[in-house]
């Protein structure tokens, strides 16, 4: 299952769109599959899973869930911090 971050979400106009991880195009989202995902709402910069359905305005993501840490694709930047280079004679990174 693809997976994409979404760039933005209009919950007063019930649309956005998700830039896929794989560096595809941007895919539109509807207020409806957000809904059917039980999500609530899509916020900027989230991590989601999702299927593309191809509609007649172009593609669009349907089955969406949020993404979890796994699913994510691990690259520079990408993926879980593994140690913030605590030092003794620095004291704490805060």
């Amino acid at each position: 299952m693809p997976t994409g971050t979404v760039k933005f979400f209009n919950t007063t106009r019930g649309f956005g769109f998700i830039a896929p991880d794989d560096g595809g195009k941007d895919v539109f989202v509807h207020v409806t599959a957000v809904e059917q995902a039980g999500m609530g709402t899509l916020t900027e910069g989230q991590k989601v899973n999702f299927q593309v359905q191809d509609d007649q305005r172009g593609p669009k993501a349907v089955d969406l869930s949020a993404a979890r840490v796994s699913d994510v694709p691990e690259g520079p930047g990408l993926g879980p911090v593994r140690s913030l280079g605590h030092s003794p004679d620095r004291g704490p990174v805060l």
